[in-house]
This record gives structure tokens, C-alpha cells and sequence, in this order.
């Protein structure tokens, strides 16, 4: 009676485990997150870590790849590239993670891939728009699943000459890696297409006070005002302009695709509205894929995806696509199988190029009407990737 009790609990826990996979090979495959959880960029650290469940969960529930299960290990980078680089050290030395990603900070992105180098081992950001990254300080361990700032930049530009030829644009940026590389980026483009420049100032990460600039931006008389704060800093930002008085000329405010995204936009709802930016994601895409996507992040997180959720899922599939692939994950072999790689994502099939490691996606020009994002253009991924700059591989 005993034996035939032990097999009925064994075959019930077998049926109630039918959700949950058997994995062949057992062993984990670890995925290490170094990502912002405190500080001003922390919303978009959440945003990394739901997209990033999501998938893991999808994942493990269809067998894992290559019959191992993906795990997921948290650090807080906080978004600073000195501590960024500690916990991407210990992720790798003591979690022995077999791939990382997380990153949100341009500076820090650089900077962890010096250490992804050392330890032979891959990454791939979600978030970081600088186009250094997969340009003149590319690395051969470093890839980029999201829009750069070229990218972004050339979908909006291209809008901005149709809907203000020839406009008056001052910038302003935060000041740092990703905050003057963006602006450069949409300055070039928007230049190229008629518009003029009339001034660029550069705010420190957390600034709490934007009046000291409103007297450049007043005295510079713009038709548009282009901004790649982020996170906190863009709540700051749009209620001093409120405050201060410099939305109501009809100066039109455009920005980088973080600028304004669903983790702040609920605190500046009223002095956001008629923002237009260029991104790589809306939940506004009307295919299959995006919409079974936005249907089950909502359902994890009570909340709206963004870019940022949108590309941390999908940094999980391609590496699972380059570990199939490859048929392991040894960093030299999956560097091959990621050459060119073609991957799924709610964005539609991603292509990783081969000479820089930057995805090449389509571009949606979006504009903030009644609280929600509306697509309003759309820029074919091969027009908008912009040449490969990459000397060092």
C-alpha cells in the first residue's frame, strides 16, 4: 500500500507540474542584470526588470533553451558607472552569469563593457541611446537590442521638416554621455533636413532647478525645444517649463524616446501633452506579436509596456535565438551566431548587425495626444540604421 501511495503522489505531482517544464540538463543558464533600482532612473529599471520576467517566465514555460532554464540575478547599478561596473564584476566573478544585461546608463553601459571584455563574456543593453556604444567606442562583447540615438533621430527629423520646415531648435540635454550624444545626433539629422540652430545648453543628471537656462531658451526665440532628460529629471523639467511660462508660445517640444515615457508621464500628463519623439516601440503596433506582448505585460504588471519593457523582453529572445544557434553559450561561439542574427520581438523581426552588434528595427514617430502615444510616421529600419561606424572588430 505504501509503494502504491508513493506512485500516486508521484503521478499527481507529475500532472500538477505539467505548467511547470521538466528541464533536460537541469543547470541554469544565469542572466545577470545590472540595472538601475534606486535613484532617478529607477521606473526604468522596472520597466527592464518586468520585460525582463516576462520573457524568462515564456521561456522556462516552453522548455528553456536548450532544455536549461534562464535565471535572472538582480544588481543596482543605480544608473552610475563606477557602481555599475562593482556589481557587473561581482555578477560575473562570484553569480558567474553566463550573459548580462540591464544596463540604462549610456556612461554606464561603456563602461561595463570594458568589464564584460576582461571577463569574456557578452552583454547587450536595452536602453542606452548613445550612438558611441556601437560606434567609435564599440566593443567585440557589447550589443544593443534597442534604437540608438541615430536612429530615433532620423525618424524624428524627417517629421519635424514636414511639420515645421526650416524650424529655430534649441537643445537641451543632461550632461553626460547619452544626453550629448543624442542631442548631436537629432542636431546633425534636423540640421540636415533645414532646420537651424539656436542654442544648446547641458543640465547635471538630477538637476532640480531648469530656470537658471529658460532666459537662453527665451532669448533664443525657437520654434522647437528638443530634450533628452530622463526619468525624474523630465518630470523636473516640463513643470518648471509650466511653471516658468515657456508652454504657452506654441514652442513645440520634441525629445529623445526616455524623455517622456508611461513611468513618468502620469506626473506631467497636462504639461507633456503634444510631445513628439522618435522611438523603436509603441504599443500602438498593430501586429500579432505586439499586441499577444502588450496583452500579457499588462496582465503581469498592471501597467503599460514602454521601449524600455518592450526591449528587455526582447533581449531574452535573442539570445536564446544565438544560444540555438550556436548550440551553447561559449562567448566565441555565440559572437559568430549573433552576426546578423534575425530574432522576433514585439516590434516585429530585429536584425543584429554584424559590424557594430546594433539591432536594425523600424522607427515610429509618436506623439503624445490625450495622454497616450499615437503613431503619426513610420521610417523603415534599412533608412533609418545610418552606417556603420565600428573600427574596433
Amino acid at each position: 500500500m505504501r509503494t502504491k501511495s508513493v506512485i500516486t503522489r508521484l503521478v499527481a505531482a507529475l500532472a500538477i507540474g505539467t505548467s511547470a517544464p521538466l528541464f533536460a540538463q537541469g543547470n541554469p543558464i544565469k542572466i545577470g542584470v545590472d540595472t538601475p533600482l534606486s535613484g532617478t532612473y529607477a521606473p526604468i529599471g522596472q520597466q527592464v526588470k518586468w520585460g525582463l520576467e516576462l520573457a524568462a517566465k515564456e521561456i522556462n514555460a516552453a522548455g528553456g533553451v536548450l532544455g536549461r532554464p534562464l535565471q535572472l540575478t538582480y544588481e543596482d547599478g543605480e544608473a552610475n558607472p563606477a557602481v555599475a561596473t562593482q556589481k557587473a564584476e561581482k555578477l560575473f566573478q562570484v553569480d558567474k552569469v553566463d550573459f548580462l544585461t540591464g544596463t540604462v546608463n549610456s556612461g554606464a553601459t561603456l563602461a561595463v563593457g570594458q568589464v564584460a571584455e576582461r571577463n569574456h563574456r557578452l552583454m547587450a543593453t536595452t536602453v542606452s541611446f548613445a550612438d558611441s556604444i556601437t560606434g567609435d567606442k564599440c566593443s567585440p562583447n557589447v550589443y544593443r537590442v534597442n534604437a540608438r540615438a541615430g536612429q530615433q533621430s532620423i525618424a524624428l527629423a524627417e517629421w519635424l521638416a514636414k511639420a515645421k520646415p526650416k524650424a529655430r531648435v534649441f537643445f537641451l540635454g543632461p550632461d553626460y554621455e547619452m544626453g550629448r550624444s543624442t542631442v548631436a545626433a537629432f542636431k546633425a539629422a534636423a540640421e540636415a533636413k533645414g532646420a537651424v540652430t539656436t542654442g544648446e545648453v547641458f543640465a547635471p543628471l538630477g538637476n532640480k532647478d531648469y530656470s537658471p537656462f529658460f532666459g537662453q531658451i527665451r532669448a533664443a526665440h525657437p520654434d522647437v525645444l528638443y530634450t533628452s532628460v530622463a526619468g525624474n529629471d523630465t518630470v523636473r523639467l516640463f513643470s518648471q517649463l509650466d511653471e516658468y511660462g515657456l508652454l504657452k508660445g506654441g514652442m513645440q517640444i520634441v525629445g529623445a524616446s526616455g524623455t517622456v515615457t508611461s513611468q513618468n508621464m502620469g506626473a506631467i500628463r497636462k504639461e507633456a501633452e503634444g510631445f513628439v519623439t522618435g522611438v523603436g516601440y509603441s504599443p500602438e503596433i498593430d501586429t500579432p506579436e505586439n499586441r499577444k506582448f502588450v496583452k500579457a505585460f499588462e496582465a503581469a504588471n498592471k501597467a503599460p509596456p514602454d521601449l524600455y519593457g518592450a526591449d528587455s523582453y526582447g533581449v531574452l529572445y535573442f539570445y536564446k535565438a544565438a544560444v540555438e544557434k550556436a548550440k551553447t553559450t561559449d562567448t566565441d561561439k555565440l559572437r559568430t551566431a549573433m552576426a546578423d542574427l534575425e530574432w522576433m520581438t514585439p516590434q516585429g523581426m530585429k536584425k543584429m548587425r554584424a559590424g557594430d552588434h546594433q539591432a536594425i528595427q523600424d522607427m515610429y514617430v509618436v506623439k503624445l495626444t490625450g495622454g497616450e502615444f499615437k503613431i503619426i510616421s513610420k521610417v523603415p529600419g534599412v533608412a533609418a540604421i545610418g552606417p556603420d561606424e565600428c573600427k574596433r572588430f
